[in-house]
């Protein structure tokens, strides 16, 4: 561990440093976040995934809308996908909300409904790694486990002074030792929460607070004058575009035609807008499914949806039937969805800003959605 090898020899006494942590939490530490109220391992799980790649700040309504819902396991394990994903519309990383139906409904298989109490069987649970269960019972349980996030890893890649990308494999077994032998057995809970608030609210990724870090004294990259030179970021990659045309159909009632998306994929599970590799397709498929039972095609203006590893480019083609078409509901992967009644389906965030912006379009310029684009025969 010669490289990760702090001064004044805090590893070699690790409650000094986990001293420093649980006594700035028990003075200012956050108390009132809503999964800290009554925190079994159910709620601290819903919690800890939805927490992924996602700030307190946006996760609060979406958790205190989630909860009230599915209050209990046996609530989420016996719901619908389709109404669990519409309790997830605009958290993003679909494939958290599928993982966590499926692994309530596992719990309710195979631990007869008990939620599991151990590092083990967590992980053993769709979308639960390492860090995750050992937030599930350290913040519930109070059981000594160590967990690495994303703002742990920024504290103790500062503190130490570890180089490389806290993402690569080495520099991830590096962490995972530190993280281990900095962790109290007695305090786990006030200490994991502690790390996870100095991450989240002073070691910030650019203009870390250091004046008010407990555990400034000895951090080597504030000792070193630029703390945001740790984590080193990960190595940029140019991301490549991809690009779609989304139908938007509106029938005289307004409603929406949306088709299910498959499972495995971007937006898995969740319902979408009939999607075409370009113009040409998706004017062919208008003609082949309506005829001319239709008002004229719009075009909108080209929309941009980043993903973490592409750049996603929707060009819109609203096409406002003159009559609801019934053959075009055939089969159970499409349905009618009633924008001034919605039902409780998951929608991605660009399928939903883009319905409604054709609510209010029609609102604004009566039936003929045009925002000034062009319309053509």
């Amino acid at each position: 561990m010669g490289e990760i090898c702090a001064e004044d020899g805090i590893l070699q006494d690790p409650a000094v440093f986990s001293n420093l942590i649980v006594a700035w939490y028990h003075r200012q530490g956050r108390k009132d976040l809503p999964w800290q109220q009554n925190p079994t391992p159910y709620r601290v799980w819903i919690s800890e995934i939805m927490l992924q790649q996602t700030q307190v700040a946006t996760v609060i309504p979406y958790y205190e809308r989630f909860m009230q819902r599915f209050p209990q396991l046996h609530d989420l394990a016996t719901a619908k996908p389709d109404e669990v994903l519409h309790y997830w519309s605009g958290l993003g990383y679909y494939a958290r909300a599928r993982n966590l139906h499926r692994a309530a409904q596992q719990i309710i298989q195979t631990h007869a409904g008990q939620f599991p109490e151990t590092l083990e069987t967590l992980m053993a649970l769709p979308g639960i790694g390492r860090s995750t269960a050992g937030a599930i019972l350290s913040l519930a349980l109070n059981h000594p486990q160590p967990i690495l996030d994303g703002n742990v890893k920024r504290v103790l890649t500062r503190c130490f002074a570890i180089p490389g990308w806290p993402g690569a494999s080495q520099v991830q077994k590096q962490l995972w030792s530190l993280t281990e032998r900095l962790t109290p057995s007695l305090e786990t809970k006030a200490y994991n929460q502690a790390m996870m608030d100095i991450g989240a609210t002073l070691c910030l990724r650019t203009k870390p607070r250091c004046d008010r870090c407990p555990v400034q004294v000895v951090c080597q990259a504030s000792q070193q004058g630029d703390a945001t030179a740790y984590p080193e970021p990960k190595p940029r990659k140019k991301l490549p575009t991809r690009s779609v045309v989304m139908l938007l159909v509106y029938d005289a009632q307004n409603q929406v035609l949306l088709e299910a998306r498959p499972e495995k994929g971007i937006w898995g599970g969740l319902w979408g807008l009939p999607e075409f590799s370009d113009r040409l397709a998706a004017e062919a498929a208008v003609n082949v499914w309506f005829g001319d039972h239709h008002r004229g095609l719009i075009w909108w203006e080209e929309r941009r949806h980043t993903f973490s590893h592409f750049h996603l480019l929707i060009t819109p083609l609203v096409v406002g039937l003159t009559n609801q078409i019934a053959s075009i509901m055939d089969g159970s992967n499409r349905v009618w969805y009633n924008t001034n009644r919605p039902d409780k389906r998951g929608l991605a965030a660009p399928v939903s800003r883009l319905i409604e912006a054709l609510k209010e379009t029609i609102k604004e310029k009566g039936d003929e959605p045009h925002g000034g684009m062009r319309k053509t025969k």
